[in-house]
């Protein structure tokens, strides 16, 4: 598998584990100091950072994720060991545009370290 196979495959992975609430395969594919930073987070005012495991339980407890989003790819961009990528998606209720950290772990893997997200509410 070509590296941005590689990054697709954790990027929809990414996504689908939150579509389908799945921690297990979030867990695996988000690096240990993984972290979401939002601007204007659920309708309040400034930055909010959410750690790796906040995350998992927000998503475990249903606070965010569980409904299935149209996903589309905009780029990759690869420097050798990092990576960043743009993703637009829709859910029934939601726009998002997001920009994914990613780095190639100690195992050799692809990992998400950073997720940088904007989210609107459908009209």
């Amino acid at each position: 598998m070509k590296t941005t196979e590689k990054i697709e495959q954790a990027i929809t992975d990414f996504v689908r584990g939150g579509d389908k609430s799945d921690t297990v395969m979030l867990d695996k594919v988000l690096h240990k100091d993984f972290r979401v930073t939002n601007n204007g987070f659920m309708g309040t005012s400034g930055v909010t950072i959410i750690d790796k495991q906040t995350y998992l339980s927000n998503i475990k407890n249903g606070i965010f994720g569980g409904l299935p989003r149209k996903m589309t790819i905009e780029s990759i961009d690869v420097s050798e060991t990092i990576a960043m990528v743009k993703l637009r998606l829709e859910s029934s209720e939601n726009y998002f545009v997001s920009y994914n950290s990613l780095a190639l772990d100690s195992d050799n893997e692809w990992k998400l370290i950073n997720n940088l997200a904007v989210v609107e509410a459908k009209k």
